[in-house]
């Protein structure tokens, strides 16, 4: 099943104090599975890893590694972005960041569900009926 994939999952992958059982769960599902992004999610994925950069957690050859790995996986960054309108009713309506919304909006469009470790965002996704994806075991 496809899903649509928060950056705080994305960076369970690459910075250790960030990783759970859940961020690599879901990398394991990217084996199999088709995952969607909003356009924002580039914006925030180089954001973190400039972040990590900064704070000596990455240097910017490592930056650029995690950037290579990351674009052979099946994420599909979708272009279709809503108006600011669509996404302050979503964010108000769920009490989200626009951010967050975005990827409530994207969720909503295609009927899937959120791989998220946000908060907000998982009480959100419930509460408007797509879900949280779940993690399999293998």
């Amino acid at each position: 099943m496809a899903f649509v994939l928060d950056n705080s999952v994305v960076c369970g992958w690459f910075i250790a104090n960030q990783t759970t059982d859940y961020s690599e769960a879901v990398a394991v599902r990217l084996l199999d599975e088709q995952a969607y992004t909003p356009a924002l999610w580039q914006l925030e994925f180089a954001n973190v890893l400039r972040t990590a950069c900064k704070r000596g957690a990455l240097d910017a050859q490592e930056a650029h590694e995690v950037i290579d790995q990351v674009g052979t996986l099946p994420i599909l960054v979708d272009r279709d972005t809503p108006g600011p309108a669509a996404i302050l009713s979503l964010a108000l309506r769920y009490d989200l960041t626009s951010y967050d919304a975005a990827y409530l909006e994207l969720a909503l469009r295609l009927q899937l569900p959120v791989a998220t470790q946000d908060a907000a965002l998982m009480e959100a996704a419930r509460a408007s009926g797509v879900g949280v994806l779940k993690p399999t075991v293998r």
